[in-house]
């Protein structure tokens, strides 16, 4: 079922305080944690009813019941419009979120399906996969209440870059016991120290064209079901992020996770495909899409956040998508024009 971080080590969900809110969901058989995923905590609960997913939300930006009620209110209503999402299970109040121990909660069904990464997605299945984020947005913009003020969206700041560039650098170098990561990391931060110097002066000025988006659209938050030949996607899941940002923008992230190969390249020919689709779907041009590869090209240029996380926070859950995120700032700088023409040719 869904991305949802689990932590084994986390205390067990309070089972009986929870179902006695639902209309006789069942006796509880099993509660296994969820594995994948580093936000929030996910179980796959299984009862005498049946099984469910349970979200217990700990991410604190997004933990506050105001914005999961938003968020469950967005899916209820994008379902009705056709988008495969998984809407949580009301209680019998109606409710959809549980406050207990001062802990959020949501009971969602449980979806039986798989996730696909670009290498397994045809080509016909990648335009498909263009249409469908193209569905969600238009979807969002009927469900959800316009901003009465448009945001800016701020460019990374080199100066801030070269900064945290020298002090990762400082703990990489000063890392005991020293591996193979470590050598890695350092070889990229000074690579990525000299294309900054080169690129400083494409910093993107600020943006202020956005829209309602799902905020994480990557292939840990969809699930399909189906054989490899005739698999439709069955739901898109985790809407923490729901939030109002540049549309494009949520496009090019998500094809640039979805096809990206393990050296660090992007798989063109379906990011192409993909990016027709959406488009069509999205109402969005050229242009629009020309200038979000920009600014993502740009906030990749200057991103270290599994970094941070490794050498600031102790937290090396991220580590194994590093090989391939770090390599492809560099291959993105080198096809630049290539990576344009696919998104917006």
């Amino acid at each position: 079922m869904p991305r949802s971080s689990a932590n084994a080590l986390a205390p067990s969900p309070p089972l009986g305080e929870l179902l006695r809110r639902y209309d006789d969901p069942g006796e509880p058989l099993s509660c296994e944690p969820v594995t994948q995923g580093l936000l929030n905590r996910g179980y796959r609960l299984a009862t005498t009813r049946g099984a469910y997913f349970l979200k217990q939300h700990v991410d604190a930006p997004t933990a506050d019941r105001a914005t999961i009620v938003r968020q469950h209110r967005a899916t209820q209503r994008l379902e009705s419009l056709g988008v495969p999402v998984a809407p949580p299970v009301a209680d019998t109040a109606g409710d959809t979120v549980a406050v207990i121990g001062g802990r959020c909660y949501a009971l969602h069904p449980w979806i039986d399906g798989r996730h696909r990464d670009g290498a397994q997605l045809t080509t016909a299945e990648s335009r498909r996969l263009g249409a469908l984020l193209g569905l969600v947005h238009t979807g969002l913009e009927r469900v959800m209440e316009a901003e009465p003020h448009p945001r800016t969206h701020h460019s990374a700041d080199p100066d801030e870059t070269f900064a945290l560039i020298d002090d990762l650098l400082d703990l990489a170098r000063r890392h005991h016991p020293r591996d193979a990561f470590d050598a890695l990391a350092e070889h990229r931060l000074v690579e990525r120290r000299t294309l900054l110097e080169r690129h400083a002066h494409r910093r993107p000025p600020p943006g202020t064209a956005s829209g309602w988006v799902h905020g994480d659209f990557h292939p840990l938050n969809l699930l399909y079901r189906g054989d490899h030949r005739g698999a439709e996607p069955a739901a898109i899941v985790d809407w923490d992020r729901l939030g109002v940002q540049p549309r494009a923008e949520e496009a090019v992230r998500a094809a640039v996770i979805f096809f990206v190969r393990p050296a660090g390249e992007l798989e063109l020919a379906k990011v192409r495909a993909y990016a027709r689709a959406y488009r069509r779907a999205a109402g969005a041009d050229r242009a629009e899409l020309a200038a979000a590869v920009h600014r993502v090209w740009w906030e990749r240029l200057n991103d270290f956040w599994i970094l941070r996380w490794r050498y600031q926070l102790h937290d090396r859950r991220a580590d194994p998508q590093f090989p391939a995120a770090s390599a492809l700032a560099v291959w993105w700088t080198r096809e630049y024009e290539a990576v344009c023409e696919a998104f917006a040719g």
